[in-house]
């Protein structure tokens, strides 16, 4: 078991989990860290945050350092990688994290074919052009993104989901005031980033500060949690 350094967490992992960039981007900081850097931007006390492709828990820890665990909640759809976040968000004290297992969705029930990789931060539900490389099909549970918003309650939703967020950021996100999300322009080109941001300023988001690269930030200009 290997283990690396975070903006002061330490985050857990199997050496053969270090598959592509993984260990260069835990090494050198890099990773999540332009997500981590817009929540930490916009986040301000009595905030929920839900984390849609929780991977290692590293998120939901940078959160719930600031909001307190029982504040914070993820999903995230591999079964190992689930593990690993729990046993990160434990380790760094914050048990009371829930992190559920499943495939976020747009609409639907039941189950859903996930496409599990080696590099568990590359896996992903079936894309246009078909299976990830290498990827083995599993049964993981569907959570469709209103059941979420409904159990949860959050006011801020992060998003790395390697393309999932095209159907689900689509969907009605009422109580939610911020959205982080990395974009997978590769996955669904400039045209579905420009749907996914098209289908947020629709429901009175507006861009915000923090964007950078792919990851998009966006905040409700009106209504529930407007600033």
């Amino acid at each position: 078991m290997r283990s690396f350094t975070l903006r002061g967490l330490t985050l857990y992992l199997p050496e053969a989990a270090l598959k592509g960039n993984l260990e260069r981007a835990l090494s050198s900081g890099r990773y999540e860290n332009h997500e981590a850097d817009a929540l930490l931007l916009h986040l301000r006390p009595g905030d929920r945050l839900l984390d849609l492709g929780a991977g290692l828990g590293f998120i939901c820890a940078v959160a719930a350092r600031v909001l307190g665990d029982a504040a914070v909640a993820g999903v995230e759809a591999g079964p190992e990688t689930v593990r690993l976040a729990r046993k990160n968000l434990a380790a760094n004290g914050f048990p009371g994290v829930k992190v559920m297992r499943g495939a976020v969705v747009g609409v639907g029930e039941g189950e859903v074919e996930f496409g599990q990789r080696p590099a568990f931060w590359a896996s992903a539900l079936k894309g246009p052009e078909g299976w990830p490389e290498n990827a083995d099909v599993i049964q993981v549970p569907a959570r469709p993104i209103g059941k979420l918003l409904a159990r949860f309650a959050p006011s801020v939703i992060c998003c790395d989901i390697e393309g999932g967020e095209l159907d689900v950021l689509v969907q009605p996100l009422p109580g939610v005031r911020l959205v982080v999300v990395e974009t997978h322009p590769l996955v669904y080109g400039a045209e579905g980033v420009a749907r996914i941001t098209a289908a947020l300023e629709a429901q009175g988001f507006v861009p915000a500060d923090g964007a950078k690269k792919d990851t998009l930030a966006f905040l409700r200009s009106g209504g529930t949690g407007a600033e």
